[in-house]
């Protein structure tokens, strides 16, 4: 490996870090915002996000290619229709999450991230006909059980952690057949829910657009950062290393919610659920120890 692609894999292993520490404490960042709404802070998320990337396209000059690869994706209906169906769908997530977590949730809300690899391998197999190998079938097999296990223990099934999971997979599908850069998809899925969330906050939210304390403004205003800075991350990450480190790093968000919610929040974590989870965290073993055999064949051939 010489010094140029050695840096980048540095880069890029730096990025992913950052990116799921930032999106494993943003739990800490919705409950400081406890006193606004959930649907305000994910109108407020939608806004300054969109704001946030305007800046980033004018401070890094790329407005004009921005522009052209935007009016190419408009002009395509199908990927138009995408991004519109991934605008939505990242709302409905960010929504469920913010909901989840504010109310007091932070277990299930890791739940949502721990099982969305196995979603994505369903989806997969439902969606582009991908075929399950004997160990990813009893990796969600194993999931299922979690799942199940921790409905009949606390007498629900976790409906927001299998929403979490299964908009974010849909959302990686979507975007994966739009075949848009991050930079724009994000700024045109902003844009296209901007105008109903700011719609949302002067005429139906219980306060007034901005109209909180100094402190509390600021935390809405930096709700735009804390979505678009870990996603830049993700994107260089992406770029740099190889999709199997990312399927390990991925694991640092849920695990520093779970910590928090545990430590932090007091929430509980007894026998039955540590159970539960295990059974999870033993299928996400499975599904990852199975592609790293997968990438070692692919290697030696």
């Amino acid at each position: 490996m010489n010094n140029h692609s050695e840096q980048n894999e540095k880069k890029g292993l730096l990025s992913g870090i950052g990116a799921y520490l930032i999106w494993g404490v943003l739990p800490l960042y919705w409950k400081a915002l406890g006193s606004v709404t959930p649907l305000s802070v994910l109108s407020y998320r939608i806004i300054w996000s969109f704001v946030f990337m305007l800046v980033v396209l004018l401070v890094t000059r790329k407005w004009r290619s921005f522009k052209e690869e935007a009016l190419t994706v408009m002009k395509d209906t199908k990927r138009r229709r995408a991004i519109i169906l991934a605008a939505l769908l990242i709302t409905a997530n960010w929504f469920i999450f913010i909901f989840t977590v504010t109310s007091g949730n932070v277990v299930e809300a890791s739940l949502g991230y721990y099982i969305n690899p196995l979603a994505n391998i369903l989806i997969a197999t439902l969606f582009l006909k991908e075929r399950l190998s004997r160990v990813e079938k009893v990796a969600c097999v194993l999931a299922t059980i979690g799942v199940v296990g921790l409905a009949i223990q606390t007498g629900a099934i976790p409906w927001a952690a299998l929403a979490m999971a299964t908009t974010f997979s849909l959302y990686g599908l979507i975007k994966k057949q739009a075949s848009v850069s991050s930079l724009t998809g994000l700024t045109l899925e902003t844009s296209i829910m901007a105008p109903i969330a700011m719609i949302y906050l002067c005429f139906f939210a219980p306060a007034g657009f901005m109209s909180y304390s100094p402190s509390i403004n600021l935390l809405a205003i930096g709700a735009g950062v804390v979505t678009a800075i870990p996603l830049f991350l993700f994107a260089e990450a992406a770029k740099n290393i190889s999709y199997i480190l990312l399927g390990f790093l991925q694991y640092i968000g849920p695990t520093l919610m779970l910590i928090s919610a545990v430590f932090l929040f007091n929430e509980t974590f007894a026998g039955p659920q540590l159970l539960a989870f295990g059974c999870i965290w033993l299928g996400i073993l499975l599904f990852t120890l199975n592609n790293l055999v997968l990438l070692r064949k692919r290697y030696r051939h």
